[in-house]
């Protein structure tokens, strides 16, 4: 009986030591995560084999494992200051979706860390925006070039970031914000230019229309002088002949006298 507490304590502190090896020699890996192995006695980051996917793992436990998060995440940039190609001062919100690439996770933590948002893209995404802004004037960048400038930022970060293993999916700009008194002046000058076009549309409307009415008019008139040169005396009277011959046939009551009317046309009278 006096040796079990001797034979207790070893078996205890034993198990303790076992709990804290395997602690330090486990690790579980999350969904959408990834994990950089650093060996502390094998060449630190390991960079030659893809990273430790999802799940549980055993490693020694002299080693490290940092996780990563590398389903897509958004980066949202708001009140970006840009320059505008005539000096203006212009804000820009910008969203970038991105990730890191998986196969070099391990690269990615060697030579940027795992603060790479803040060490590569968003120094790289303020760049582009600047430089991209500066290429347009207000009045394009309130309108017409807001999708232009879109692409044209997403291209150039996806170039500049891609050696540095950062995938960018996508770069939305959610918002341009103008000076007031410039964004006021653009919207008189888009006012006048609409009015401007409705006001020739008019003028072009009513030029087709008056053309449309002339050749109208020439059309009846040349009509009018071919039926003319047609009508002879002869063609009348058979005419009139033709109109007496169904009026006749008609019940009202009327009277007619035949060849009393001008050039021997009938005259008819009807029952007043």
């Amino acid at each position: 009986m006096q040796k079990l507490p001797k034979i207790g304590l070893p078996a205890l502190l034993l198990g303790f030591i076992l709990i804290v090896f395997v602690s330090k020699s486990s690790i579980n890996i999350g969904y959408g995560e990834a994990g950089v192995l650093f060996r502390t006695f094998g060449g630190g980051v390991v960079t030659d084999s893809p990273p430790l996917g999802e799940g549980f793992h055993i490693i020694a436990p002299w080693n490290k494992v940092y996780v990563y998060n590398v389903k897509q995440q958004e980066f949202f940039e708001s009140g970006m200051q840009v320059l505008s190609s005539n000096g203006l001062e212009i804000s820009l919100d910008v969203s970038v979706l991105y990730q890191p690439k998986y196969e070099e996770l391990g690269l990615l933590h060697k030579t940027k860390g795992e603060n790479y948002v803040n060490i590569v893209l968003i120094p790289q995404i303020r760049a582009v925006a600047r430089s991209v802004v500066g290429r347009y004037t207000p009045e394009q960048l309130y309108s017409t070039k807001r999708d232009a400038i879109q692409i044209e930022i997403a291209e150039e970060t996806i170039k500049n970031v891609d050696e540095q293993h950062i995938q960018v999916n996508a770069v939305l700009v959610r918002d341009v914000t103008l000076p007031v008194a410039i964004k006021e002046a653009i919207e008189r000058k888009l006012r006048q230019e609409q009015e401007a076009l409705e006001y020739e549309f008019r003028l072009e409307k009513a030029k087709q229309e008056a053309e449309r009415q002339r050749i109208d008019a020439e059309g009846k008139a040349t009509a009018n002088r071919i039926l003319s040169a047609s009508l002879t005396a002869k063609i009348l009277q058979e005419k009139g002949i033709e109109a007496t011959t169904k009026l006749s046939e008609s019940p009202n009551a009327k009277v007619i006298i035949i060849g009393s009317g001008k050039d021997g046309l009938p005259i008819i009278l009807g029952n007043q």
